[in-house]
């Protein structure tokens, strides 16, 4: 069947996220042979600038996705969160595995035990606008790098808790290193956080196949509703924001199906000021995941998130 090139950023998280994409293609396709295309990104060569101040999520992501449209690799693997809400138009989002779990987590202490004033490491303006939120004593340090690097910052002291992405954690096998998972009501998580999403070129319809035979309905359309926020509230949007998806049950006794069999969506989205101060939360649902995106969406902006200021993503007392 011949060999399908997967590109993919060099991190051991990255590296097993690909893997996982891997794995399923040679279940899908036993006769296809899989290989890693490795690509340094912006992200990855720069870890102490603040993302928001060397690109945003693009840093992780326009890098791997050249080496599709040019050709070094048939597809690209990434974190489905480090995709900004839209696309070149020559590749297509192909694939999105089964997701796995969506929540923020704790490494170092539990939220409810956190001491008054305790030091909180994360690089995410989204986790600490909604943090301070909850807790207005907290303190904030700015933290990137690989995972090894930011749970270690959780497990030395260095700082009371980090926050990490929980499927991370799991798919690094770390899972046991968690000192709390964080409800999404209280930290509505990143649009597409747990989520690989798998892209090749819009006009490859025999990678497109391949790809295809891995996607997992339900997490690709809760993706897309999320991602539908992101693009709705434009890409210029500079405050914090969170969105979240997932399939509803409705009625006495089964799940919900929308126009087509499709299960209906429930998306929660967040704006919030950078201080955490102000957090406008709204949540929809419908059956057509970009059309309830992009409603709510205006009715955040339309709820007061026009009017937020950007803080900076810096909550009062943050650390240097």
């Amino acid at each position: 069947m011949g060999t399908l090139r997967l590109a993919t950023r060099g991190s051991p998280l990255a590296l097993r996220q690909t893997e996982v994409v891997a794995e399923l293609l040679r279940r899908a396709h036993p006769d296809l042979e899989v290989e890693p295309v490795v690509v340094r990104t912006q992200g990855d060569r720069d870890a102490s600038t603040p993302l928001d101040q060397i690109g945003g999520q693009g840093v992780f992501v326009t890098e791997v996705e050249a080496a599709v449209a040019d050709g070094r690799a048939d597809a690209a693997v990434h974190s489905a969160k480090d995709m900004p809400s839209t696309m070149p138009e020559h590749l297509a989002l192909a694939a999105v595995p089964p997701r796995g779990d969506a929540r923020d987590g704790l490494v170092g202490c539990t939220l409810a035990a956190l001491p008054a004033g305790g030091l909180v490491a994360t690089g995410s303006a989204r986790r600490r606008a909604q943090l301070a939120y909850l807790r207005p004593d907290l303190v904030f340090t700015d933290l990137r790098g690989n995972m090894a690097r930011r749970v270690a910052v959780g497990e030395d002291g260095s700082a009371s808790a980090v926050v990490v992405a929980v499927a991370a954690m799991e798919r690094l096998g770390w899972e046991g290193r968690l000192s709390d998972v964080l409800s999404p009501m209280d930290v509505l998580p990143q649009a597409g956080q747990g989520a690989i999403a798998v892209q090749c070129r819009a006009d490859d319809d025999g990678t497109r196949r391949l790809l295809a035979a891995i996607d997992h309905e339900a997490s690709h359309r809760a993706v897309r509703a999320e991602r539908a926020v992101l693009a709705a509230l434009g890409g210029s949007c500079t405050v914090p924001v969170g969105a979240f998806a997932e399939a509803v049950a409705t009625g006495a006794g089964g799940s919900a199906t929308g126009a087509g069999g499709s299960a209906s969506l429930r998306v929660s989205g967040l704006m919030a000021s950078g201080d955490g101060r102000t957090v406008i939360r709204m949540a929809l649902q419908g059956d057509d995941p970009e059309a309830v995106g992009t409603e709510l969406a205006r009715a955040l902006l339309e709820g007061g998130g026009a009017a937020i200021e950007d803080f900076g993503g810096v909550p009062p007392g943050a650390a240097p």
